[in-house]
């Protein structure tokens, strides 16, 4: 059986540990690029290995961090080519947390048969933490959370779609879509935050190109086990090992199939 609450607990220690202490108090040295426009601190690099080191006595399976992906893409194997693995977000939403801003997460799913079966994301700043397992729901500190359905006329809807990374027809259309919505912005650039306000009833749908597995396993599963839907654009299933792109969340079916035929068609 499944230790949650031991997940749980290697969370909120390694935040403690290496991601809290360095909140607005990160010195020049300790930010560098490992891509074009994409940060990495000393906070996620240290807070990754005390997350996998401890997630492996839990259930034995490899760690695939985000990271060591990012030095070694071959890890990403482990996703569909071993029974059980264990995925990793140390610091999600690392820009915000380098500018300061409270909006980021620490994450971690357990993806079994290539399908992913818990999910933890825990906001260090709040002490607030989201847990899912497979069947059993989706939790907030304890407490259930639902998906209410979201209104049918697009007018009431409010969203978010990340277009950094779609291509330039996609990108207009997205934004000409966007006068149909209530609201429509660019999201919180944390998934950790951006997932909760879904299931919790903040935002109606959720539009991203880019679907990184340690960003999009956790809270899609948390999405779908609080009643919410969360495909691909094309309405196939998301699964944390593919290659595809692109994924559409929504707080229920109607909702995802008006969103889909604004921002996609």
């Amino acid at each position: 059986m499944l230790d949650v609450d031991a997940v749980t607990e290697i969370l909120r220690e390694a935040a403690e540990a290496a991601v809290l202490p360095r909140f607005r108090s990160l010195s020049e040295g300790e930010v560098t690029e490992k891509a074009p426009g994409e940060l990495v601190t000393v906070a996620d690099r240290e807070a990754e290995e005390l997350i996998g080191a401890r997630l492996r006595d839990v259930v034995a399976a490899p760690v695939v961090g985000e990271e060591a992906a990012s030095d070694d893409p071959g890890l990403l194997r482990a996703l569909y080519g071993e029974p059980v693995a264990w995925l990793v977000d140390p610091v999600d939403g690392t820009r915000n947390f380098v500018r300061g801003d409270t909006r980021f997460a620490v994450m971690a799913a357990l993806v079994r048969h290539g399908e992913t079966v818990a999910a933890w994301i825990l906001r260090p700043t709040e002490d607030r933490v989201y847990v899912a397992e497979r069947g059993s729901g989706t939790w907030r500190d304890g407490v259930r959370v639902r998906r209410e359905p979201a209104p049918a006329d697009p007018a009431r809807l409010h969203g978010s779609a990340a277009t950094r990374f779609l291509a330039p027809a996609a990108k207009r259309r997205v934004e000409e879509a966007a006068t149909r919505f209530a609201s429509m912005g660019s999201g919180s650039h944390c998934v950790g935050v951006d997932y909760p306000l879904l299931f919790e009833g903040g935002q109606d749908f959720l539009l991203f190109h880019r679907t990184l597995p340690w960003d999009h396993a956790p809270g899609s599963l948390m999405l779908t086990e609080a009643g919410g839907v969360c495909l691909r654009p094309d309405g196939g299933e998301y699964r944390p090992g593919d290659d595809a792109v692109g994924l559409l969340c929504a707080s229920d079916d109607e909702c995802w199939k008006t969103a889909r035929s604004l921002l996609v068609g």
